[in-house]
This record gives structure tokens, sequence and C-alpha cells, in this order.
């Protein structure tokens, strides 16, 4: 697998991983860091995310569940870089990247904010 910038190219993928609109995921790559792991020629999830505050900011993270661990890599490396913590809220359906968040070292710092209707928790890491 490789990993790499995503390029506006990759909207139409990125969008049927999310169900959501082409040109919504054409203005994520524009507005944040996106990062994608394909295999030969596929893309199989990313992960988005932006910096402010000595806090990198996982926005989005999909795909198949077993490159989790391997997107989670790029904003800790990110972090750890800056010397920034990173933050990361996990709807509660969401077990996999709950899982791989654990793994990576993340750890739930309490309730997030409601994401259409559904609850998530706040998982944070500060190891820079």
């Amino acid at each position: 697998m490789e990993m790499r910038d995503a390029i506006e190219a990759d909207a139409e993928r990125l969008a049927s991983l999310t169900d959501t609109p082409r040109d919504v995921m054409r203005n994520l790559v524009h507005d944040r860091t996106v990062r994608v792991v394909e295999e030969t020629g596929d893309i199989r999830g990313f992960v988005s995310y932006d910096a402010r505050e000595q806090t990198v900011y996982v926005t989005q993270l999909e795909g198949d569940s077993g490159v989790y661990d391997e997107l989670l890599e790029e904003p800790v490396r990110f972090a750890r870089t800056e010397e920034m913590a990173v933050e990361l809220l996990v709807p509660e359906t969401e077990s996999e990247i709950r899982d791989a968040a654990t793994a990576a070292g993340f750890e739930r710092t309490g309730g997030g904010p409601r994401f259409d209707g559904e609850s998530t928790t706040r998982y944070r890491t500060n190891d820079p």
C-alpha cells in the first residue's frame, strides 16, 4: 500500500467512501491536509486533518477498517514533528475507529458533540 497526498482528481472516490457530494470532497482536498492510502491504484481510505492552537484535529477518517491504523499515523507523525496534541472525535457506532485510535495511543477524554444525531467520544494524544 502507498500513502500519498490527495489530489482534486480523487474527489469522486472520496465522495463514494463518505456518501457526500463530489464538490464537498473537492473542497476538503483544498481546505485540509488529506492523505489517502491506495493499493494497486485503488483508494482504500483517507484521513483529513488541520492544525490550530497547538492541536491537530482529525476531521475525517474513512475507508476500509484495515487501513485506519496506517491513516492515523499521518496526523500523529505531523503532530509529533510540530510538538502538538492530536484530537479525534469518534461516533459511538464506529468501534473500528475507536479500536484503531486506542492502538495508536489515543486516550478517551470525554464526550464530544453530536453529529447527525449521533453521540461522539473525544480521543486525544498529547505525546509529542
